[in-house]
């Protein structure tokens, strides 16, 4: 047992074929050190990028009286043209 390893665990994704090409492409040139070492990379950025808007919105919403009341989301909704019900459902 090696200690200080990260557990992993096989998955399978499906993915664009160009973004395989693309990815494979940086493999082979040397700008990248596998095909699962620069997904790897990429899932670390994009759930960092998450986790750091969570904290900026959890910030926000602190330094401007929390989060939205119900009057505020209705007020955003009516702005940005999205109705409370499905289009072909009624209210």
């Amino acid at each position: 047992m090696v200690f200080g390893m990260a557990s992993t665990q096989k998955i399978t994704v499906t993915i664009p074929a160009e973004s395989v090409a693309a990815i494979r492409h940086l493999v082979t040139t040397g700008q990248a050190e596998s095909v699962s070492g620069f997904v790897q990379h990429a899932i670390r950025i994009a759930l960092d990028d998450l986790t750091g808007w969570g904290v900026t919105l959890a910030q926000a919403l602190d330094e401007t009286g929390g989060a939205m009341t119900p009057e505020e989301r209705a007020w955003a909704d009516r702005v940005l043209g999205i109705s409370e019900t499905e289009p072909g459902t009624a209210a």
